[in-house]
């Protein structure tokens, strides 16, 4: 259901985008960096491991109007994230609906709600499915450079719901109940095509 209505959500963005004089369509695709805590300490992890928390992402945008817009996106999301040398994995789907305004030139900044539906996780290769809530909300702040048909974009993705997944640990050392915050903490670089 939730699914559904996210697609019809986007259709009529879409459909509202290509009712106007000024507007665009495409598609966009990239890489996703999930922090855990500390941004620096993260950093420096990856640097040892280059792919620890490294994700991707694709999707298609529509854009009604120029110098201020808005920027409706349907973008198909997988996450890594290491917790204890173990990886957390998410795939979702991600609705961000951004107002963007140009700054000069190429340059434009954006910001907007970002809702999620959570279609899978796994943890340690163990499939999780007690995910306390499927459909989160959080915001998206970033800047990009548009260069003809092509862009390039920047941007922060924050989590707003409360939202973690559970799971039993059997490790004789610690046995009990284990819990993930699985709110997106991440830096997004999108590279765009307009159609």
């Amino acid at each position: 259901m939730k699914k559904t209505l996210l697609m019809v959500a986007f259709a009529a963005f879409t459909a509202i985008s290509f009712g106007q004089t000024d507007s665009k369509f495409g598609i966009k695709a990239g890489l996703n960096y999930n922090a855990n805590g500390d941004y620096f300490e993260s950093a420096s992890a990856a640097a040892r491991n280059p792919d620890r928390n490294v994700g991707y992402h694709i999707g298609f945008f529509g854009q009604i109007g120029s110098s201020v817009y808005l920027r409706p996106e349907l973008v198909y999301t997988s996450t890594k994230s290491d917790y204890d040398n173990d990886d957390f994995k998410m795939q979702k789907l991600d609705v961000p609906v951004l107002l963007g305004t140009k700054v000069i030139g190429p340059l434009h900044v954006f910001a907007g709600p970002a809702f999620q539906y959570i279609l899978n996780t796994k943890y340690d290769g163990i499939t999780i499915n007690d995910i306390k809530n499927d459909f989160t909300v959080g915001v998206n702040i970033g800047a990009g450079l548009n260069l003809g048909k092509l862009g390039i974009d920047l941007r922060y993705e924050r989590g707003f719901s409360d939202n973690e997944a559970r799971f039993i640990n059997t490790n004789i050392t610690t046995v009990g109940e284990s819990r993930i915050d699985t709110r997106p903490d991440q830096l997004i670089l999108s590279f765009s095509l307009k159609l």
